[in-house]
C-alpha cells in the first residue's frame, strides 16, 4: 500500500486501487469503484504483522479477521479469555448501575425523609435530581484522569469515597447536611456509568460489541427501579436510613473484588511485546499509561461531540426517550401513588417490578438482536452495512416509549383511588421502550467513534443526566396543570420531534457527517 493511501486511511477515506479479482473485494466495492476503509486498514494491518505476531493471534483466536487487531501480549485486553473479560464486565456494569441506583436509592422514602427533614415530598425529591445532576457532570473530571492513570484505579477511588459519603448520609442531620453528602456520593460513583463504554471497546471485537454494551446499558437503566424496589422493603422495615448504610457495604464489597477480579483494561497499543508483565501490568501497574500531558481541554473535549451530529443527535434522542420513559415514570410513583392510593414505602417499592422486567425483555432486542440484525443484513448484501442501518431498531423503541408513557398516565388518571395493574404494563411497554434506544444509540456512536469510545460514553451521559435533572422540576407542575391524560400527548410530541426525527437525519446524512467510513 502506498504512504499517500496510508495517509488517506488514517483520515477517514475510502481508496481506488484494489483489483476487483481480489477474493477480499467481492461484493465489497461501492458503486464509486472504493473500496470500505475498515476492510483495507485490516489488509494492511495483517500485510505488515510478522509471522509470529500472526501465530499468536491464530493461537488465541483462531482468525485472522478481527476488528481490531489485537498485539502481541497477554496484556492486551483483546486476547484475554472470555471468562475474563465478562468477569470484568460484569464488576463494571455492577459499577456503572450503582451511580443510577443511589441516585433512585431514597425514591420510595420520600414521605418518610420529608417527615425526618420536615422539607415537603417535592423538596425531598431534588436529593435524587442532584445526584441525577452530578452524575451527568462529573465524568468529565474522572474521563482524562482514567485515560492518564487507567480504568482501575480510578475505580478503586471511587469505591472508597463513595462509601464514606454513604456513610455520612446515614449520619447526616439535617437536609443540608444530607444533600451535601450526596453530592459527594455521586461524585465518587459515576466513573463506570461513563467510561464503561470505554472499557467494553476495549476488550471486545467489533462484531461482538452490541451484545456486551447491552449488559453494561442494562445495568444502567435497571439501577433506576431496582433501587426503589428495593429499598422500599428497606424504609418500610427498618427506616429509610439503613438505605445509606447498605449501599456503603455493597461499596466495600465492590472494592474488595476489583482488586482481586477488576484487571486494568486501559492498553496502550504498540505492536510490540511488553516488557512489564501481564499480570503485573493488570492489576498491580499504577504508573501513568499514556504520557500525554494532561490540560484543560482534556476536561472539556468531550462536549467538542456537540459538533459532530453522528453522536449528539442520537444522544439528544434517547435524553428525550429516557426522560419520559424512565426518569419520568420512577419520579412521579412514589409521589402520584401517595397521593391517589395512599401506598406506603414498601407497596411504592414493589411497583418497579414492571419497569424491570420491561427492561430485561427491551435488552434482548436491544442487544443480541442489534448484533444479528447487523450480521444478517451483512450476509444479505454480502457486505458491511453502514452503521446506520443499526438505528432501524430504534424506532421500535420510541413506539413502545410513546405508548408505555400514554398508557401509564391515562391508565393512572382512570384508575381514581383503586389500585389496578393497567399502569404497570405500561410502565413495562416503557422500560423495554427506552432499553432498545439506549442500547441501539451507544453502540452505533462507539461504532462511529471506537477510538473516542470514552468520550462518547461521557457525552451521552451528560446529555442523559441534564434532561434527567431538569424534568423532576417541572414534571409536578405540568401534571397538575394540565392532566396526566393531555401530558401523554406532550410527552408523545416532545419523543417524535425530537428522538424520531433526530434519528431520522441520522439515518439520512450519517454516513457523509462521519467521514463515510463504510457503505450502505
Amino acid at each position: 500500500m502506498e504512504k499517500s493511501d496510508v495517509h488517506q486511511l488514517e483520515h477517514g477515506q475510502n481508496v481506488p486501487g484494489r483489483r476487483d479479482d481480489s477474493p477480499r473485494d467481492m461484493g465489497e466495492s461501492n458503486e464509486k469503484g472504493l473500496v470500505p476503509v475498515h476492510t483495507l486498514l485490516e489488509d494492511h494491518e495483517i500485510a505488515t504483522m510478522s509471522e509470529a505476531h500472526k501465530e499468536y493471534i491464530l493461537q488465541r483466536h483462531g482468525t485472522l479477521e478481527l476488528d481490531p487487531m489485537p498485539d502481541m501480549n497477554d496484556a492486551d485486553p483483546y486476547n484475554w479469555p472470555n471468562w475474563k473479560k465478562r468477569t470484568n464486565l460484569i464488576l463494571v456494569a455492577f459499577h456503572a448501575m450503582m451511580g443510577t441506583f443511589t441516585a433512585a436509592s431514597i425514591q420510595s422514602a420520600f414521605e418518610p425523609i420529608s417527615v425526618d427533614l420536615g422539607v415537603s415530598i417535592q423538596r425531598a425529591s431534588y436529593l435524587t435530581s442532584l445526584v441525577i445532576a452530578i452524575i451527568g457532570a462529573a465524568p468529565l473530571f474522572w474521563r482524562p484522569l482514567a485515560n492518564r492513570y487507567g480504568r482501575r484505579p480510578i475505580f478503586l477511588i471511587s469505591l472508597i469515597c463513595s462509601l464514606i459519603g454513604n456513610v455520612g448520609c446515614a449520619k447526616s442531620p439535617s437536609y443540608a447536611t444530607m444533600g451535601l453528602c450526596r453530592a459527594i456520593t455521586a461524585f465518587f460513583i459515576c466513573p463506570a456509568g461513563a467510561i464503561g463504554s470505554a472499557v467494553v471497546a476495549e476488550c471486545f471485537f467489533k462484531h461482538e460489541r452490541a451484545r456486551y454494551m447491552g449488559i453494561w446499558t442494562v445495568m444502567v437503566t435497571l439501577g433506576v427501579p431496582t433501587a426503589p424496589f428495593i429499598f422500599g422493603f428497606v424504609a418500610y422495615r427498618v427506616g429509610y436510613r439503613w438505605i445509606y448504610w447498605i449501599l456503603a457495604c455493597t461499596n466495600a464489597v465492590q472494592f474488595i473484588l476489583y482488586v482481586f477480579l477488576g484487571p486494568e483494561t486501559r492498553y496502550m497499543r504498540s505492536g510490540a511485546r511488553h516488557e512489564v508483565s501481564s499480570f503485573r501490568q493488570e492489576y498491580f501497574y499504577f504508573k501513568r499509561i499514556d504520557p500525554t500531558p494532561l490540560r484543560f481541554w482534556d476536561f472539556i473535549q468531550p462536549l467538542s461531540f456537540v459538533t459532530k451530529p453522528c453522536v449528539f443527535l442520537p444522544a439528544c434522542a434517547y435524553a428525550m426517550t429516557f426522560l419520559w420513559g424512565s426518569i419520568m415514570i420512577t419520579i412521579e410513583i412514589p409521589q402520584l401513588y401517595v397521593e391517589y392510593f395512599h401506598f406506603n414505602t414498601q407497596q411504592i417499592g414493589l411497583q418497579n417490578i414492571s419497569i424491570i422486567l420491561g427492561s430485561l425483555i427491551g435488552e434482548q432486542f436491544g442487544g443480541v438482536l442489534s448484533d444479528q440484525w447487523m450480521v444478517r443484513r451483512e450476509r444479505a448484501i454480502k457486505r458491511q452495512p453502514s452503521y446506520e442501518w443499526r438505528l432501524w431498531l430504534s424506532y421500535f423503541g420510541y413506539l413502545l416509549t410513546i405508548a408505555g408513557v400514554v398508557i401509564f398516565l391515562v391508565c393512572t388518571e382512570q384508575a381514581g383511588t383503586h389500585w389496578n395493574v393497567r399502569p404497570l404494563v405500561g410502565a413495562a411497554f416503557a422500560a423495554a421502550g427506552v432499553q432498545i434506544v439506549t442500547t441501539t444509540v451507544f453502540t452505533y456512536a462507539v461504532d462511529c467513534y471506537r477510538v473516542e469510545a470514552g468520550s462518547v460514553g461521557v457525552f451521552i451521559t451528560f446529555v442523559r443526566q441534564v434532561w434527567g435533572f431538569i424534568g423532576p422540576f417541572w414534571f409536578p407542575q405540568i401534571l397538575a396543570k394540565i392532566g396526566l391524560p393531555a401530558s401523554s400527548g406532550v410527552a408523545t410530541a416532545m419523543i417524535v420531534g425530537v428522538s424520531v426525527v433526530s434519528t431520522v437525519l441520522v439515518q439520512w446524512k450519517g454516513k457523509s457527517w462521519r467521514g463515510a467510513t463504510s457503505v450502505l
